[in-house]
């Protein structure tokens, strides 16, 4: 009876240590496993860092130029209001003159 005891912890004891065993190989594959897909997670969100301040660079670029356009813009605005106002005052003059000609031409035509 005491054999058979003996026997039976020394196959549980066996059976617990190949357990062990496997379990640890089987462990021992998922963390690297996970350490490879973590390593190639940070490089992923390293290139994505680089990605996104490359595109933070043109987007403060894109938003320089739209201020230079429109400070030119408002610059352009100012000058054609300018040049309609001109214009008006040339019209206003040019139908001051056309109205002086044409009383200047009676005068003419009066002398004669």
């Amino acid at each position: 009876m005491n054999d058979v005891i003996t026997w039976f912890a020394l196959t549980i004891f066996i059976l617990f240590v190949l357990f062990m065993v496997v379990a640890a190989f089987y462990y021992k594959s998922i963390a690297q496993k996970e350490r490879k897909e973590s390593s190639h997670m940070r490089y992923t969100l390293v290139e994505t860092e680089v990605l996104i301040q490359k595109h933070q660079l043109s987007l403060q670029r894109a938003l320089g130029n739209i201020d230079i356009l429109t400070k030119e813009l408002n610059s352009l605005k100012s000058e054609v209001k300018t040049l309609k106002q001109r214009n008006s005052q040339y019209r206003i003059e040019t139908d001051n003159y056309k109205s002086r000609i044409k009383d200047l031409e009676q005068k003419i035509e009066a002398l004669l």
